[in-house]
């Protein structure tokens, strides 16, 4: 299990571990340079055999005491180092100013303002130029990093500070073709709570960040702008991070069966396939609805999914008019004709072992379809609710109210907005101050409207519940899965959580587990992937994790 932490959480964690003595501010920002200087050592090899030029921009907060450091000890390693400041020596806090005045005895800092143009830089940052290390605001900013513009030349303008286009200069340093380029602790202009940019935005290939990865590394725009993420022990008690607790954590645990399969939120579901005891009605009956002739594909892609993810049965209800054309397609699954919400009511009513339901992937959106989710959610099992579901619930306030702490939404981006229209109108305004609000604040918000969990889908899935409760699947760096973008993936995520329910866990942990097997199955496949694939790879995931 990973922690995310948000900016005030580590501020909070590093300012209990200075107050409680066994630490000064000091040791760490100089714990933090060293551990910048290892991981770019680690990261490219070569630049630790020989001395090589490195350009450091420093900012005005500690950030910028951290890269103090950096240039200082690469200075101490030969390296010819220029150092950059944004800001005014004399403002910076206390540790930034004691490592400055440090450097300061090995070189220069120069002011970053006189960057007037791109021929001047070019100037700085030389071909010989192996490193650039971006310590300018990392994880304190809260306004746009493009701070404003020129005014009237004939007012009095503060030196010190950095206009749009003077700053767009250093914002293409990262570009310069063969260059490495680390960032301390985040990109800076990253929102270190969303991923979003604020104003304009460093491009990272490496990040390292220290104690713990935050949110920003792993939402919107952030895992792209920090390329790859180190986090770097600078000698915290991990029992200052317990006190904090922090509230979100990526829904990829380690090891994964200590978390996501020997217990659910209720302490009593395991996903094993080792029970001799166990028979097909113990590990529960998914009930898929599917829609008329020519639009079960989808229904079908999520019951294959159900099914190879443990649940013992799997039916597919869909219109009389359809059984002959899923027959033809389906083994394993059984089928049930559903002409209307009596048949379904009617079964559920009588076969209490059908504990888990999945409707939307191709079920339409008419009235039949709307008297089915209504009589679903009526029955009170627990539900998955995709596509053409929430389409209908996004227009009709009878259905939403009957949304139960049972039910999983997993919407896409398009879903969610329509669901929740103004909480996306705040999720996507361009975001002018830190924190912005990100995509878990959203999430979380949206749960807690609907009283039931939601899955927001995504290479950044957020998953939350309607306590606060929030988890991120994060499908970037090693995890990457870009083949994911195709045809009925989602359908088969549904089917995933629809047979881990039926397999006994609660939403929650259903949600995660199957958002975190439906990129492991992903990636067990590799580019060319189609959605059939995907519930093909769990049995070589499930050997991989010794189930």
């Amino acid at each position: 299990m990973t922690e995310l932490l948000t900016a005030a959480q580590m501020r909070a964690i590093e300012t209990a571990a200075i107050e409680s003595g066994e630490v000064t501010g000091l040791e760490l920002m100089e714990r933090a340079g060293r551990g910048v200087v290892d991981a770019v050592f680690e990261e490219w090899p070569d630049l630790a055999q020989a001395p090589h030029r490195a350009v450091v921009l420093c900012g005005p907060g500690n950030n910028g005491g951290d890269g103090f450091v950096v240039a200082r000890l690469l200075k101490e390693w030969g390296w010819d180092v220029d150092v950059f400041l944004y800001g005014d020596p004399e403002k910076l806090p206390p540790d930034a100013k004691v490592n400055c005045e440090r450097w300061s005895a090995l070189g220069e800092t120069r002011s970053a303002g006189e960057v007037k143009n791109d021929s001047f830089l070019y100037d700085i940052v030389t071909p010989e130029t192996a490193l650039f290390v971006d310590a300018l605001f990392g994880t304190g900013l809260i306004r746009p990093l493009q701070l404003k513009t020129p005014g009237n030349p004939d007012e009095d303008e503060d030196p010190n500070e950095l206009y749009d286009s003077e700053l767009a200069h250093w914002l293409s340093v990262p570009s310069f073709e063969g260059l490495r380029t680390v960032s301390v602790d985040l990109p800076s202009g990253v929102c270190s709570d969303s991923g979003k940019p604020l104003g304009g935005a460093m491009q990272a290939q490496l990040c390292a960040t220290f104690h713990g990865p935050k949110i920003g590394h792993f939402l919107d725009g952030g895992p792209e702008l920090c390329g790859k993420v180190q986090v770097v022990d600078i000698g915290l008690p991990r029992t200052a991070t317990l006190a904090i607790s922090p509230e979100f954590r990526p829904s990829l645990p380690e090891p994964l069966q200590r978390f996501c399969f020997l217990s659910n939120a209720a302490g009593n579901a395991c996903l094993t396939f080792k029970d001799v005891s166990a028979h097909k009605y113990s590990h529960g009956h998914a009930l898929i609805l599917s829609g008329g002739p020519g639009r079960g594909g989808a229904g079908r892609l999520a019951a294959r999914g159900a099914l190879r993810i443990g649940a013992g049965l799997v039916t597919v209800g869909c219109p009389p008019a359809a059984l002959q054309e899923n027959a033809a397609r389906l083994d394993a699954l059984m089928l049930k004709p559903l002409g209307s919400d009596e048949d379904l009511a009617l079964l559920l009513d009588g076969d209490a072992r059908l504990n888990a339901l999945c409707l939307g992937p191709g079920l339409g959106t008419g009235a039949r379809e709307r008297q089915l989710v209504a009589a679903a959610l009526a029955a009170k099992r627990a539900t998955v609710l995709d596509a053409d579901a929430l389409t209908l619930i996004a227009g009709d306030e009878g259905l939403f109210a009957a949304l139960h702490q049972k039910c999983v939404l997993t919407p896409h981006a398009g879903e969610f907005a329509c669901l929740f229209p103004d909480i996306a109108k705040k999720l996507y305004a361009p975001a002018e101050t830190g924190p912005a609000c990100s995509k878990v604040d959203a999430t979380r918000e949206a749960a807690a409207r609907a009283g039931c969990v939601i899955l927001f889908k995504g290479p950044d899935t957020v998953i939350a519940n309607p306590n606060g409760h929030a988890a991120i699947n994060s499908a970037h760096y090693d995890r990457a899965a870009p083949w994911l973008a195709t045809a009925g993936s989602g359908d088969v995520l549904a089917g995933f959580i629809a047979g881990l329910l039926a397999r006994g866990f609660a939403p929650m942990p259903a949600a995660e587990t199957a958002a975190w097997l439906h990129v492991e199955s992903a990636l067990a496949f590799g580019p060319g992937l189609i959605a059939e694939d995907l519930p093909e790879m769990l049995p070589k995931v499930f050997r991989a994790l010794g189930l």
